[in-house]
């Protein structure tokens, strides 16, 4: 279990083990779940993509892992930005 520290301006700093769990790096959000009993669930928001930025689909996704094109595809056909029928 990972302990985190509240500052005085109430603000956290999440550990990088932590962020490479939730799959996150900075300028990503993340959601917070209020649970019952003091307690909350963080997860990844889920990010619209960007046309823009490709590169980014696969960002901390692969654990450096290399992948053959059908992956690729399948993971950019995941963020919905573009159509199939434009896929390579």
């Amino acid at each position: 279990m990972t302990t985190l520290t509240i500052t005085s301006r109430s603000q956290d700093t999440f550990r990088k083990e932590v962020l490479q769990h939730l799959g996150v790096a900075l300028g990503s959000q993340v959601e917070v779940n209020l649970l019952p009993n003091g307690r909350a669930e963080l997860k990844a928001a889920k990010s619209k993509g960007s046309a823009r930025e490709p590169q980014s689909f696969l960002k901390g996704k692969t654990n450096d892992t290399k992948l053959i094109i059908k992956e690729i595809n399948d993971a950019i056909a995941d963020t919905n930005v573009w159509p199939r029928s434009t896929r390579c």
